[in-house]
């Protein structure tokens, strides 16, 4: 993979989707926790997540995800290579876009919606690069951040995931995004990480 990474795009063996993006704000922690914590060490794809945190503090969460799961999680850096097993936390403060040749960006360009992560524009990236071997999932969280980069990976032929409202501890951005018409799955917090295992396993056993 590595000779090719600088011109090709890597496709993971094993994986119907290479990548799944997934945003939450408010009440995320919890969510995160319970979507990642019945995913396997050999997950075939690789995840980014965007958790809207205060900008102005160090953030835990990559820690706190990593005890609670047995997939690798770590802060996303400048220049990662999207590995599968592997879910890449934003850092606070930063865009988290995903590059043509796997690799990770972090950017400090303009709050988006008045926020930085912003899930649109990692949504987006991740549509534009991957497309139809893409997952988008949005949870729990205020606001309508994530909505604008559903439409994208609709229309690049990727998946979506929402979590059911009634299950959402805010339902801002779930409600946001089912809105837009662009959803395949609205799952209830509890379903999430079983449809993930087989739509991302299930057709390349």
């Amino acid at each position: 993979m590595a000779e090719n990474a600088k011109n090709h795009l890597p496709h993971f063996n094993n994986a119907a989707f290479d990548i799944v993006a997934i945003a939450a704000s408010a009440g995320g922690l919890t969510a995160l926790v319970k979507v990642l914590s019945t995913l396997p060490a050999k997950f075939p794809g690789a995840i980014a997540i965007v958790q809207h945190l205060g900008p102005q503090y160090r953030s835990f969460l990559a820690e706190i995800l990593s005890r609670r799961t047995a997939l690798t999680v770590k802060q996303a850096q400048e220049g990662d290579c999207l590995t599968p097993g592997t879910a890449y936390v934003a850092p606070p403060n930063r865009h988290l876009l995903v590059n043509g040749d796997g690799t990770l960006s972090l950017s400090q360009s303009e709050l988006v919606h008045f926020l930085r992560p912003s899930a649109d524009l990692l949504f987006e990236s991740v549509a534009a690069t991957y497309k139809d071997r893409a997952i988008a999932i949005v949870l729990t969280g205020t606001g309508s951040d994530g909505a604008i980069g559903v439409e994208a990976i609709k229309k690049m032929g990727g998946t979506v995931i929402v979590q059911d409202v009634k299950t959402a501890e805010f339902s801002g951005m779930p409600s946001a995004a089912i809105q837009t018409g662009n959803v395949d799955f609205i799952l209830p917090l509890d379903e999430i990480s079983n449809t993930l295992m087989t739509l991302v396993m299930g057709e390349c056993k």
